[in-house]
């Protein structure tokens, strides 16, 4: 249930909406717009449909939300979210006007290769570093990443260059870890459900970067945005990556009409990540355009200084000549959606 109030209502009017409400046993979410509020209230939406809560001064209208997610829907939310990375002065503002591209390594793998990409990237215009700490592989023998020295190359990393760092995080045991040392808590395709650790991480108070698992429909991708909010964490990044397919031609289907469809359910902003959806370096580019003409808010891009080299996806990672050309051949698919891709004013 939505409470969606007049433009004029007073601070006291509002505080007594929401203790009506809570003294019906709901929480309350309080979302402010530049016209209205609107106070979403989560549990019996009988209770408060009963309640006369209509007749309070300061409501104009009651409206129960028939979605199974609450708190990521469009309704929910007076306008699109923002959410910050970092504590620069200065912050990234991913689901704002500008077109923000996270880009970095697959996996941490030394300090000589992080250093060179974090520089390159920022260079180039990315606005954070991406890099991962513990990897998630198909096989016990792959490369599990540098564990906890990676996260310490990662802190290193975002001191030289101010960049944000988004990192994953695949236990509940080491949430606080990652929360010490990144900005940004990934959840991955494989953990997408894994409810104990979607509640962790949002007890964290840290933006969270949930992907879609690759069998997800949309709906069960917000129902887990819905477990991180649910702990009082609104700051939310969906990112579609592609989901199981028949076709071996690419890693995943790019399932691109997810990003439109995205940004009609929820008020989250929308990343998509071209490196896993295609699983090939060379469909990057293309894959990043059309995310961008479907209305995605940026971009997560696997970068590598020698990709034949990696430890983990060399195939779908770009080289740095390749990430700084793709950057400039965005320019223009974002200003014609209605996008820049202006850095903050510390990445200049």
């Amino acid at each position: 249930m939505i409470v969606v109030t007049t433009p004029d209502i007073t601070p006291a009017q509002l505080d007594a909406v929401r203790e009506h409400v809570e003294a019906l046993g709901l929480r309350t979410h309080v979302s402010r717009g530049d016209r209205r509020t609107i106070v979403g209230c989560i549990g019996d939406d009988a209770a408060v449909a009963e309640s006369g809560i209509a007749a309070l001064p300061g409501v104009e209208s009651v409206t129960p939300v028939l979605k199974p997610y609450k708190l990521p829907a469009r309704e929910f939310a007076a306008g699109p979210t923002r959410v910050r990375l970092g504590a620069a002065a200065d912050p990234v503002l991913v689901g704002g006007d500008a077109l923000a591209v996270i880009a970095g390594p697959c996996s941490v793998e030394g300090p000589g290769m992080l250093r060179a990409t974090a520089h390159a990237v920022r260079a180039s215009g990315a606005v954070a570093l991406r890099g991962g700490a513990f990897k998630p592989r198909t096989s016990p023998y792959a490369f599990q990443g540098m564990g906890r020295e990676a996260l310490r190359l990662l802190a290193e990393a975002r001191a030289e260059t101010g960049l944000p760092v988004v990192t994953e995080v695949m236990d509940t045991r080491l949430v606080e870890l990652v929360a010490e040392h990144a900005d940004v808590l990934q959840v991955g395709a494989r953990n997408m459900q894994n409810f104990a650790l979607l509640s962790e991480v949002g007890r964290t108070g840290r933006p969270v970067l949930l992907k879609r698992g690759p069998s997800a429909t949309v709906a069960e991708l917000l129902m887990a945005a819905e477990y991180v909010m649910a702990q009082g964490n609104g700051d939310v990044i969906l990112c579609e990556r592609g989901i199981r397919g028949w076709d071996p031609a690419t890693r995943n289907t790019f399932d691109l009409a997810a990003v439109p469809v995205l940004k009609m359910e929820t008020h989250l902003p929308v990343l998509v990540d071209p490196s896993h959806a295609g699983g090939r370096a060379d469909l990057v580019p293309a894959l990043s355009f059309a995310a961008v003409a479907a209305g995605a808010d940026g971009l997560i891009v696997e970068v590598h200084p020698a990709p034949a080299e990696a430890r983990s996806d060399g195939p779908q990672s770009l080289d740095l000549p390749a990430f700084d050309a793709l950057m400039a051949r965005l320019r223009p698919f974002a200003e014609a959606a209605g996008r820049t891709l202006a850095a903050p004013a510390w990445a200049a």
